[in-house]
């Protein structure tokens, strides 16, 4: 790694010009609240999505949009061309590790994360070793069954049947703030979809921005992950588009699969 090393608010686990694709819409705007960051010293040094924490802690008075959804929808990764997307194998060069960054945000900020097995998995593939070790049991407490409760999900990461669990990142751009041989420090603006579509839903889904910063080390032949930290914003004039129903947004999710690359 490289001398510089990560700020005070850095967290392991979880963190020019780009050429950034966008590969999901915007979801329902929260009405009239602003979400609650009291929790985010809850997760230590463990990363969850700031957007995540602020969700979980939003007022019982928050409510879902009108309509039905359908069966739980299973999103898939999709690819424009039908070529496999880049998810690794970065080149050893500033461009790819903001590459790297971009992709590891997108992963990271995905409902398989909310799953212990397949969150193990995520976390071996990003992290260096050192970083995935010391990082799965501290995260393993924070998605406590708990955590997981106020969210709406069951103590697997599922919602409940009839509705749809939404959690995706979208990068909109990245910043190189350090390139070395073997280390980088590489921010990711994104813009985040968390939530529950679906009739009874007490949790709509809704966006947050944030910035994630990642500590980034060459390691057998890929860019690996040392830490991470986030912060929120920069955060755009809200729009005057209308609010979807769940229905709408249940359907959207169902049809649009989510990206596994970002740029």
């Amino acid at each position: 790694m490289s001398s510089d090393g990560p700020q005070d608010d850095e967290l392991y686990g979880g963190s020019g010009q780009t050429r950034t694709r966008l590969p999901e819409g915007s979801g329902a705007r929260r009405p009239g609240r602003s979400p609650s960051r009291s929790l985010v010293t809850v997760v230590g040094v463990v990363v969850l999505l700031i957007a995540a924490i602020a969700f979980a802690n939003r007022g019982d008075d928050a409510s879902g949009g009108p309509g039905n959804s359908g069966a739980e929808a299973k999103a898939s990764p999709t690819a424009p061309s039908g070529t496999k997307p880049v998810a690794s194998g970065f080149a050893h060069d500033e461009q790819g590790a903001q590459s790297a960054a971009a992709n590891y945000a997108v992963r990271l900020g995905g409902d398989g994360m909310f799953n212990a097995d397949r969150r193990h998995g995520i976390v071996d593939e990003l992290y260096t070793s050192g970083a995935a070790t010391k990082l799965k049991g501290p995260m393993d407490k924070a998605y406590s069954t708990e955590f997981l409760t106020k969210l709406g999900l069951d103590a697997d990461g599922k919602a409940p049947k009839g509705s749809t669990f939404v959690s995706r990142t979208i990068p909109v751009g990245t910043k190189a703030l350090r390139y070395e041989d073997d280390t980088a420090k590489v921010s990711v603006w994104y813009m985040g979809l968390l939530g529950i579509s679906g009739t009874n839903s007490t949790n709509p889904v809704a966006t947050s921005w944030q910035t994630w910063t990642f500590q980034l080390q060459w390691t057998d032949g890929d860019w690996k992950i040392t830490s991470d930290s986030q912060k929120n914003g920069p955060t755009p004039v809200p729009g005057d588009d209308r609010a979807s129903n769940s229905d709408d947004i249940s359907k959207a999710i169902e049809e649009y699969g989510g990206f596994s690359y970002a740029r």
